[in-house]
């Protein structure tokens, strides 16, 4: 069982966050607690208004607030050929379920064996009998149980027979972006939006920058020899890299102290091959503002994106692709000195 201590969430359940994934993890005096469902990725602000009903409810009952989620995403194991791209590695997902003021993940290992099971299986065997669920809060949305047979309709009636209560979060969200269409907090549409550039608008949807992390590893050194000294993400960063060009953002060392001023830098941004010198590799590679002392080689790194400043482009010299990167950063200087960093 997990470290019991005080919380202003929990007077009863109040542990330090846990990641259960397994039944035998679950506490044996767990004898009631406020659930909800979900994939989550991304945390995004419709996940966070259901999220915050959850951690409020649980509150109000002394009960501990739980988010029930899938890893694999359910399609990576159904349909491969169909699945998403994932905002958010597992691990950051259950940071922002911690952030958002959730107890407990119970993180399931998605199998087809699990794909079989009925809406009311699910229900009896994971919120009631494993759970043992008192309230159920979910969105509008909400699909679960073979071929995705079970909804709302399904959980209420199950409520009723099985002795929890359902809320149903009705407005998941939206938002509205540039030019006055609204934009509906979904993991789906900040894919979209990712793929397009529009850092911007996705940031909209997640209620924060999205970020991909890595460690910074050699690169050709063409940057240092530029006087851009960049610091190169490994080719399999966590998070998913949106469509390629040069954004505005920063640079975070997750290992430093807050108070370090080091930890959160100012950086110009390229995702792309650096079609100049031919690159055939796609990276992403991040000169922070100014800086030329940075030795961030083996170090975990943590890149977020602010606003995407034009598309990756072919320069026919190097003092041609000199004097763009020159303007890139008076952009990227401009743009970020009106941002506090997240």
């Amino acid at each position: 069982m997990g470290e019991r201590r005080r919380s202003p969430r929990s007077a009863r359940y109040s542990w330090r966050v846990q990641r259960w994934s397994d039944v035998s993890q679950i506490p044996a005096d767990l004898d009631g607690s406020v659930v909800t469902l979900g994939n989550f990725d991304g945390v995004h602000r419709g996940h966070r208004l259901v999220l915050a009903e959850v951690a409020a409810r649980a509150t109000a009952a002394g009960l501990c607030s739980v988010a029930v989620t899938f890893d694999p995403h359910p399609l990576a194991v159904l349909f491969p050929e169909r699945a998403p791209h994932l905002i958010t590695t597992l691990e950051h997902r259950l940071s922002l379920l911690e952030a958002a003021g959730i107890d407990a993940v119970y993180v399931m290992e998605f199998t087809r064996e699990l794909a079989t099971w009925s809406p009311e299986r699910f229900v009896e065997e994971v919120f009631v009998e494993t759970l043992r669920a008192q309230t159920v809060v979910v969105g509008q949305d909400t699909r679960f149980g073979v071929r995705n047979s079970g909804d709302v309709h399904t959980l209420l009636e199950l409520g009723e027979k099985l002795g929890f209560e359902v809320v149903t979060i009705l407005d998941q969200g939206d938002d509205e972006g540039d030019g006055g269409q609204l934009i509906r907090w979904s993991s789906t549409q900040v894919r979209g939006l990712l793929a397009d550039g529009d850092v911007a608008g996705a940031a909209a949807v997640l209620g924060r920058p999205h970020r991909v992390s890595g460690v910074v590893v050699h690169g050709d050194h063409r940057g240092r020899d530029l006087g851009y000294p960049t610091a190169n993400l490994e080719q399999h960063c966590a998070g998913l890299i949106p469509v390629d060009g040069v954004y505005a953002g920063w640079l975070l060392r997750p290992h430093l102290p807050e108070t370090d001023h080091d930890r959160t830098l100012p950086a110009a941004i390229s995702v792309g091959t650096n079609p100049t010198f031919d690159g055939t590799h796609r990276r992403v590679e991040a000169y922070v503002l100014d800086r030329t002392d940075l030795e961030l080689y083996g170090e975990s790194a943590t890149i977020e994106f602010v606003e995407r400043l034009r598309p990756t482009l072919r320069f026919e010299s190097v003092d041609e692709l000199l004097e763009q990167m020159a303007q890139d950063v008076v952009d990227c200087r401009r743009i970020l000195s009106t941002i506090v960093p997240s």
